[in-house]
């Protein structure tokens, strides 16, 4: 809230906020969090003293550079009641300028006079104070100030920064009436701050001017006095015979810089392409106004030059001054100063003889014998020298987190990832707080109400930090909640010297993290294509230097880099558990009732992706089951809704009775069919269907034959019940999906409790992996006839299933059944209608065997019905069978040699027949009829309960 209508108008909020009320969403982000802060830190809005100190520097390097740009101020605001202040990195006014003068004298010495400290914990929200609380412009109007004493008042402040460090050193604050408010000011007062960096930096380049003269006017007395045949200094382009590469320049002014850094005499072998090498050797050299730096130089150790490349080499001693001050010209350019392999390093000809008060000769270093040649790479100030280097490691430290985060799709392991890049480089601890969402792979619509510590790491094992699962609770005002509400980052960079107002809600805790020596943190939010996702946290404890603001921009792009991996890796979680929640759901989630086998079975999906593989138990008529295991090639929502597709088309195929190698063929036209519809919606962007593979086998208990075929997959494996292990050689059959091609079924003969196990191509093949080792140690796991087959799942996956799978794993165990002779009566008969009564009256006396007395009346007339049919409209040979499953019914089976199919229709009040099957599917709970080679099956079932 600022400016609405020309009125300052933020009193109501205020006195809202001081009476504890909520004010969210009618005062801006960046005071409310002061306003916070400062209740925090007990401030009182009538108080009026703030603390006063002469121990600061009216001549620093700062006050230097912005006093011409004060003036300027000054001048420009003549006449008005503009209040100029410029502060130091700690709120300590250090000069006051004003448009009116006499303003000094009306002021009270708090607005007045230099020396009083604004920052945010003594003065609660003013400008000083919170833009160095924000590092940015900052904009305060009126009752937005904390303290009462500043109501009449507007500001605008911003950060001056140090150009090589980034860290902010001062303040520059325009203070004014309210009604004097402006838009032009906030970019004025920018510029300015600007105008102090740049001449901040001239006095940089200046102290590294002086230093380079010093250098080339000590090489030039050096000069006077040596012979001509002495060491030569020419250009490194020279010095390697056909100049430095790129890479070969990056490398020699990587070492120069980390050489500065330190401001002792040095020798550096670095290896160079093409098997050249040079000596860098680096020396103290201290200029005549007193500023001290390092020189470095290049001394040649590979091949020698040229003798043409030496003898050109040789300038007078005039031309050496005239290349000397072109050297020193081009040098104000730069912030420090790099003679790579032109003006300065040919200026610079004979010994290295550079010196000054406390400097030495380069000579002095190890390399001065005759016909040495060097040339000089580097002059520059350590301190300048380590912010190079800084810059360069987080440059290193960008290209390093390009390759180690996100290295998998896992949401917590990509949270890992960025800690465990930035620690030690950046920071020394790391933490990652994301809402349970995020985790689940959805968005979170309120990330504050659900956050858990999803990575902590750092220097020592035992970190000071709320540990991994646990459920983080963040107070108003805190870095961390000020992130969540938008603040692109927030730095604090003195945690030791007075403990930070948010921390007091959380004292104890917050005692165990400064025991742990963390001075200085920086919160970054973690945000991706617009969602917030979590928020990171650095701290840095063993480096004494706190945290800068370069520190906070390479925070903040590292935590934008793991944003988007994480981002991704939250859209693949909510795909993958979209898929594998539409994968079970199509997947059978129980298993009939049949007695013919007994089945267990296990599904397990792929680490990387959900696929496409799939089973089923399927009851048949006569006693019968069909088992089947599937698996779509794909992964994904795309490769699973066609699993389901597979799956019931299957079951409807399996429903109407095909043999296995018809069904195979109904499944292949279909993937056909769905692959054309694919290509017709390529526009879209699906992935299309590549194929897929199946094993689809009839058991019949009656006859202990197992009839099957397979389409590209896996033969079964076939346990025996002497606990011998087998693999059956059934036809291989094509994949589904090519079309046309033919499939062929094979029979084998099961023994009673003989074991089949169907599997997918998931639990014995793989990238790294030897298909016949898989099958080999399959045999073994299952050379144990006599366990259940839940245990032989279980036994199977732990032996053979890989520990982190990349293709899903569907695995079903049928230990097979038999129906006992004694419970299955069998009667042929020629087509002669007078013999229906006989098989009804053998039904009937069948039945009081068995004690199904109560079925007989049932039976009766759905054998009479379906008898009856056969003779009148079939063909020999004209068979009645009578099943009883104990498990689940009475099965009648009528079949004869005619391939006609019985149709059931509603016959009119006036026909004399048409009624014989719906009665059959009145008195029974399922009817139907399967063709076999030699005709077809008529059957009936009754339920036993029905007894």
């Amino acid at each position: 809230m600022g400016v609405t209508g020309g009125q300052i108008s933020p009193v109501r909020s205020r006195e809202r906020f001081l009476l504890g009320e909520s004010v969210e969403g009618s005062v801006r982000g960046p005071i409310l969090n002061s306003w916070m802060r400062s209740r925090m830190l007990g401030l009182s809005p009538e108080q009026t003293d703030l603390p006063y100190t002469e121990d600061f520097d009216p001549d620093s390097r700062l006050v230097r550079a912005a006093v011409p740009v004060l003036d300027q101020l000054q001048s420009r605001f003549s006449g008005s009641q503009m209040n100029i202040s410029l502060a130091d990195g700690n709120g300590t006014v250090l000069q006051r300028r004003f448009g009116e003068p006499a303003l000094a004298g009306r002021l009270a010495p708090i607005q007045s006079v230099p020396g009083f400290v604004f920052a945010e914990r003594y003065a609660g929200t003013n400008g000083i104070g919170l833009a160095l609380a924000e590092r940015r412009l900052c904009q305060v109007y009126g009752a937005e100030h904390f303290a009462e004493r500043s109501q009449s008042n507007a500001c605008s402040a911003t950060p001056i920064r140090d150009q090589f460090s980034g860290h902010v050193i001062g303040v520059l604050c325009f203070g004014y009436p309210r009604s004097y408010e402006d838009p032009a000011l906030p970019v004025l007062v920018r510029r300015a701050a600007e105008s102090i960096e740049r001449r901040l930096m001239e006095q940089s380049s200046e102290r590294e001017r002086a230093l380079l003269r010093t250098y080339l006017d000590a090489r030039l007395r050096a000069r006077a006095g040596e012979s001509a045949d002495d060491g030569q200094l020419i250009g490194l382009d020279e010095l390697t015979d056909g100049g430095l590469d790129l890479q070969d320049q990056m490398v020699l002014k990587a070492k120069a810089t980390e050489l500065i850094c330190n401001p002792q005499r040095a020798a550096v072998e670095v290896s160079l392409s093409h098997g050249r090498g040079v000596t860098l050797l680096s020396s103290p050299v201290t200029s005549l106004s007193g500023v001290e730096g390092v020189v470095v130089e290049a001394v040649l150790t590979g091949d020698s030059p040229p003798a043409h490349h030496l003898a050109a080499s040789k300038p007078t001693a005039s031309a050496l001054g005239a290349l000397a001050l072109a050297a020193t010209e081009r040098a104000e350019s730069l912030p420090w100063h790099l003679a790579d392999t032109s003006a300065a390093g040919r200026a610079a000809t004979g010994p290295a003889a550079a010196s000054g008060p406390g400097g030495g000769s380069p000579r002095d270093a190890g390399a001065g014998a005759p016909d040495t040649v060097r040339g000089l790479v580097l002059v520059g100030e350590p301190e300048v020298g380590k912010y190079a280097v800084a810059a360069r490691r987080r440059l290193e430290l960008l290209a390093e987190a390009s390759t180690r985060i996100g290295t998998t799709l896992d949401v917590s392991r990509t949270a890992w990832e960025l800690a465990e890049t930035a620690v030690p480089r950046l920071a020394d601890y790391v933490t990652v707080d994301l809402p349970g969402a995020v985790l689940r792979g959805e968005e979170a619509a309120d990330p504050q109400a659900d956050l858990h510590r999803t990575a902590v790491h750092g220097i020592r094992d035992d970190c000071p930090f709320y540990p991994v699962g646990h459920q983080v609770r963040l107070d108003p005002g805190t870095p961390h909640m000020r992130c969540l509400e938008g603040e692109p980052a927030v730095l604090e960079t003195d945690l030791q010297a007075t403990t930070p107002a948010w921390m007091l809600p959380g004292l104890e805790h917050a005692r165990g993290i400064l025991a742990h020596d963390v001075h200085s943190m920086i919160c970054v939010p973690l945000l991706a294509r617009g969602v917030l996702l979590g928020i990171a946290t650095f701290y840095r404890a063993q480096d004494p230097a706190p945290f800068g603001e370069d520190d906070s921009r390479l925070a903040q792009e590292l935590a934008a880099r793991a944003a988007l991996c994480i981002d991704n890796a939250r859209r693949y979680t909510r795909e993958h558990t979209l898929a594998l929640a539409l994968q079970r759901s199509l997947l059978p989630r129980g298993l009939p009732e049949q007695g013919a086998v007994e089945v267990a079975h296990h599904y397990q999906p792929a680490e990387s992706g959900v696929g496409g593989d799939w089973f089923d138990v399927i009851p048949l008529s006569g006693t019968r089951v069909a088992l089947l295991v599937g698996d779509v090639v794909g992964h994904g929502l795309h490769a699973a809704a066609t699993m389901g597709r597979l799956r019931i088309a299957a079951r409807n195929f399996a429903e109407l009775e095909l043999a296995p190698d018809e069904l195979l063929t109904h499944l292949d036209n279909l993937l056909v069919r769905l692959d054309r519809e694919e290509e017709d919606a390529s526009a879209t962007g699906s992935d299309g269907i590549v194929g897929a593979t199946c094993l689809y086998a009839v058991y019949d208990p009656t006859s202990q034959v197992c009839t099957m075929a397979r389409a590209g997959h896996p033969p079964p494996a076939l346990v025996h019940p002497d606990g011998s292990v087998s693999f059956p050689d059934l036809p291989a059959g094509p994949p589904l999906g090519l079309g046309g091609l033919p499939f062929e079924t094979a029979e084998v003969r099961l023994p009673e409790h003989s074991t089949l196990v169907l599997y997918t191509d998931g639990l014995v093949d793989g990238r790294h992996r030897d298909i016949d080792v898989s099958l080999d140690q399959l045999r073994h796991a299952l050379a144990h006839p006599d366990r259940e087959p839940q245990d032989t799942c279980r036994a199977v996956i732990e032996a053979v299933a890989p520990e982190h799978p990349d293709d899903d794993i569907a695995l079903l165990v049928a230990r097979t059944r038999t129906v006992p002779a004694d419970r299955i009566a069998t009667w042929d008969l020629p087509p002669d209608p007078s013999l229906v009564s006989d098989i009804r009256g053998a039904a009937t006396r069948q039945l009081a065997e068995w004690g199904l007395d109560e079925l007989a009346f049932a039976a009766e007339l759905m054998l009479s019905e379906l008898v009856t049919n056969a003779v009148r409209y079939g063909s020999e040979p004209i068979q009645v069978r009578l099943i009883h499953d104990h498990h689940r019914a009475l099965i009648c089976e009528v079949s004869d040699g005619s391939n006609t199919a019985p149709h059931l229709r509603r016959a009119a009040t006036t026909d004399e027949g048409g009624r014989g099957l719906f009665l059959v599917a009145q008195l029974s709970q399922a009817w139907g009829a399967r063709y076999t080679a030699h005709g077809k099956v008529i059957w009936a079932e009754c339920a036993l309960d029905a007894a």
